[in-house]
């Protein structure tokens, strides 16, 4: 009797072994980077390629797992059930089993294997990736039956497995990595905001990031050559669009380069410079072009100036290659360059600014790492437009998204400056 209860015990005891390995398996292969398991195979590491080609079928790998798992449990509890029926005849026994078998499960078979599989999960996958690859081959048969059974049973209850396979596209998961990673310190705010730009070029429209007519330099071609040679070398720019009869009718745009040249040629002869041969063709861009397919064009036509026009032909603004560089990489100042204007952090202690109204909402949101949306609005005075569904007026006050928007200035129907405070503030 002695000898058998020592057999059901060692038997006990290495089920729950088994039940600890596939409870550390299915932790570490569905923790670990797909990313560096790749890197380490291309490296020649053998077990990182089992890894790859065991998550390549996740469905299948749970199941081979869940399979294994459920099974050593129910053979443990089970024969745990009989030991302690025998032990105590008088119908105890069942209680004693389930509470031994519960203790034992929970904390050598799920906890303790889990939590060291989480600490290491890349390690930890490529030691069971060969016993692993067996399993999966070994109980593969089922698992595929199961799985035919369980999409069924989902259809049944209005469930399509397969739309639900790539809820999030690669973007939104390097996102959120990128979000988790910069929360636990392991990616600093600029790395992050350098990649996530790249991924969402193809997401922001050009409108949205253009510089608008009313802040464009424009000069009319008619002027005296004089007054445009100054008017240029006065500007921070090196383009200068030229317009004639009317400031929508684009004819030309002027670099700074090509005029200078022109003097060298002229002797500084400015009566001997005809601005007209000078300007080149405009190129013109439609609103609705995103900034990926706008930065591929600039590229294509070796351009690095475009003049935005919406569907009439009207002129919206203007776009550079540098403003479409800098959603990547932040603001690029040169020597003539401006901090960006609009934003006035206040001195309270708080992340309370003050905003100007043509302030867009993508650079407040860079500029202090917040996160207000711009699909419906472009500037943070449209925003407020958009949300209070009229033109405010000065001292009216609005709270959404979690932030609290003073109205500070107002001329005629446009919004000058805003008060914006985070409302945890």
């Amino acid at each position: 009797m002695t000898t058998e209860i020592y057999t059901t015990l060692s038997i006990i005891l290495l089920l729950l072994v088994f039940s600890a390995f596939f409870s550390g398996s299915e932790t570490a292969l569905t923790a670990t980077s797909r990313a560096r398991m790749r890197s380490l195979a291309e490296q020649g590491r053998k077990s990182a390629a089992r890894v790859n080609i065991l998550i390549e079928d996740r469905e299948g790998l749970i199941g081979a797992i869940l399979l294994g798992n459920n099974l050593v449990n129910i053979m443990a509890t089970a024969l745990a059930t009989a030991l302690f029926s025998t032990l105590f005849p008088d119908g105890s026994g069942v209680i004693y089993a389930t509470v031994v078998m519960t203790i034992m499960v929970l904390v050598f078979a799920e906890i303790t294997p889990k939590t060291a599989a989480i600490a290491r999960p890349e390690a930890m996958a490529m030691f069971v990736s060969w016993p692993m690859s067996v399993v999966v081959r070994i109980f593969g048969p089922i698992t595929a039956l199961v799985q035919i059974f369980v999409r069924f049973a989902l259809r049944i209850f209005g469930f399509d497995v397969s739309e639900q396979a790539h809820v999030l596209s690669a973007a939104d998961e390097i996102r959120g990595t990128l979000d988790i990673h910069l929360e636990e310190g392991r990616v600093d705010k600029d790395a992050r905001d350098i990649i996530r730009g790249a991924l969402e070029l193809d997401d922001i429209r050009i409108e949205e990031v253009m510089i608008h007519r009313k802040s464009m330099e424009m000069l009319d071609i008619g002027i005296p050559a004089a007054e445009i040679i100054s008017a240029l070398m006065a500007s921070n720019y090196t383009r200068i669009p030229l317009w004639k009869d009317d400031p929508d009718n684009i004819v030309g745009i002027l670099h700074a380069k090509d005029v200078l040249r022109a003097l060298w040629d002229a002797k500084m002869n400015i009566d001997k410079i005809n601005i007209s041969t000078l300007a080149k063709e405009p190129y013109f861009v439609p609103e609705t072009t995103t900034l990926l397919e706008q930065l591929e064009a600039f590229k294509l036509n070796q351009q690095h100036f475009g003049l935005i026009v919406d569907e009439y032909g009207a002129l919206m603004g203007l776009v550079t290659l540098e403003d479409i560089l800098e959603e990547i990489v932040g603001e690029i100042e040169d020597e003539y360059d401006e901090p960006i204007q609009g934003v006035r952090p206040q001195t309270d202690g708080t992340e309370t600014v003050v905003v100007d109204g043509n302030v867009t909402i993508r650079d407040l949101n860079r500029a202090m790492d917040w996160r207000l949306p711009d699909e419906a609005a472009v500037t943070i005075a449209g925003l407020v437009i958009h949300e209070g569904q009229s033109i405010p007026e000065v001292g009216q006050i609005f709270s959404f998204y979690g932030f609290r928007f003073e109205i500070l200035k107002r001329r005629r129907n446009q919004i000058t400056a805003l008060k914006i405070t985070p409302l945890e503030n």
